[in-house]
């Protein structure tokens, strides 16, 4: 049975709307698209909520025209520029010795719970990077192995709250509520990365107009994501000033004559800023030298951002770059060499069915990344800004495990003997207690804390109900 899923990406530039049709196998095809200029927004965030809910609005009216459909419910991308990331770990028993879904929710909810979340800032992800199964590390995927503890690294991802409800507000305003939201580099990563580029290690930066957002992909994890406030507005806003002219004029420049190679000698002729009836001629190296300029320190930047993560030796297939900034030629040459000669690739969003083609550019890579999230282009595990654990095959394993629920909005104690701690639950967390590995083991796991040795009825029926499911 298919469903159908709208996705809401918010650039710095523009936002775009895109309905699509997703089938049991998981295959998209977009039935709908619309696209508005990104108005009441800096830096992909919200600073005007009624005029960014009419550029939405404008988008998502478009979308539902094409796809003929209404929907009350939207995936939407947030800006990275107000996010912080940070790494924390979790550790549980094994009552049963089988790892099931149960085990794994706890593990990544422990995690979670021992980070050290400062409470202006709400969860985006918690993404697993790291499963050590007994004392074997870095298993790809736990599920079904016997085993008598498991532990995880995850890297989770946070923004402030009043930038996350301001989202949600504009969202709201437009006519649809928000059922989760996606940083747009892992959005953007989704729709570029293969599957080689995230077992060698990659970084993927979406150059959009007024940011760039990086996420580096190592072993099919994100271990490091970063926001650089720079973009090919930029460009446009060199240009205005170098060339004195208006800058509507200096956009039509750069994408007539936005190369990074040799340049002509070549005049043209530009109106006056201030007095467009006037114009002046100016030369094409000049315009070359603003450019390359502006794209150099950019790529600088990236450059650092890159270093600065520690995981450049873990990055065997390099940077891919996207977005609407790579449409300069030249860049990847630039690239390459300012990047110590690592490999560079410029992509553009990998195919989805549909009305696809008019959606074949590097500017819309978080737009087809969404709807590539909805139809289980996410890491294997995670948990989600309404703090649901999701799972790539979750359909699949659902009925074996009967322990979630497609619309679990919170997590929940998985036995009755052994609640696991909340992030609001009052016990002290078990990262700070000085006790021995297997004393944590027993805190967070065991079904026996807290009761005597007489049995229960009910753990009695609950270890036979785990046993036969």
């Amino acid at each position: 049975m298919k469903r159908t899923v709208l996705a809401i990406d918010i650039g710095s530039t523009k936002v775009c709307a895109l309905i699509a049709e997703i089938d049991d196998d998981n295959n998209a095809q977009i039935i709908g698209a619309g696209i508005s200029k990104a108005q009441g927004l800096r830096k992909g965030s919200i600073t005007n909520i009624e005029l960014a809910s009419k550029s939405i609005k404008s988008a998502l009216n478009d979308a539902k025209r094409v796809a003929g459909t209404e929907l009350r419910s939207a995936i939407v991308t947030i800006s990275g520029a107000y996010t912080k990331s940070l790494n924390s770990s979790g550790i549980v028993n094994i009552p049963n010795k089988e790892i099931t879904l149960n085990e794994i929710q706890r593990v990544m909810h422990t995690s979670l719970y021992n980070a050290n979340i400062p409470n202006e800032f709400e969860v985006l992800h918690a993404l697993p990077y790291n499963f050590k199964v007994d004392d074997q590390d870095f298993i790809e995927d736990p599920l079904g192995m016997n085993a008598a503890r498991l532990e995880v690294e995850t890297h989770i991802i946070t923004t402030q709250k009043s930038n996350l409800n301001n989202l949600r507000k504009a969202v709201k305003a437009a006519g649809v509520d928000v059922e989760s939201v996606v940083l747009s580099g892992y959005a953007s990563a989704i729709a570029v990365l293969n599957s080689d580029e995230k077992e060698l290690g990659a970084a993927v930066v979406d150059m959009g107009g007024n940011t760039s957002n990086i996420v580096i992909h190592s072993g099919h994890a994100i271990r490091y994501n970063d926001f650089l406030g720079v973009g090919s507005n930029h460009i446009t806003n060199d240009l205005s000033m170098a060339l004195h002219t208006p800058l509507h004029t200096a956009d039509s420049v750069k994408i007539s004559y936005g190369s990074l190679y040799a340049p002509s000698n070549d005049l043209i002729e530009l109106p006056v800023i201030g007095d467009e009836t006037s114009s002046h001629e100016v030369s094409l190296e000049v315009v070359h030298n603003v450019i390359y300029a502006r794209v150099e320190e950019t790529l600088m930047i990236i450059a650092q951002s890159i270093e600065k993560s520690g995981l450049k030796e873990h990055m065997g297939a390099g940077v891919v770059l996207t977005g609407g900034f790579t449409k300069i030629e030249g860049l990847r040459e630039l690239a390459v060499a300012i990047l110590d000669n690592m490999p560079v690739r410029l992509a553009k969003p990998t195919d989805v069915g549909g009305l696809f083609d008019t959606l074949r550019d590097p500017s819309y890579s978080g737009a087809v990344g969404l709807i590539k999230y909805m139809a289980d282009g996410y890491t294997p595990y995670e948990i989600d800004v309404n703090r649901r654990m999701r799972h790539a095959s979750e359909e699949a394993t659902a009925t074996h495990t009967g322990a979630f629920p497609d619309e679990a909005p919170k997590f929940e104690p998985i036995t009755p003997t052994s609640p696991i701690p909340t992030p609001t639950a009052p016990t002290p967390p078990v990262k700070e207690e000085k006790h021995t590995e297997a004393a944590k083991m027993v805190n967070i796991g065991s079904n026996k804390s807290g009761q005597n040795d007489q049995p229960n009825p009910i753990s009695k029926f609950w270890n036979w109900a785990t046993q036969l499911f």
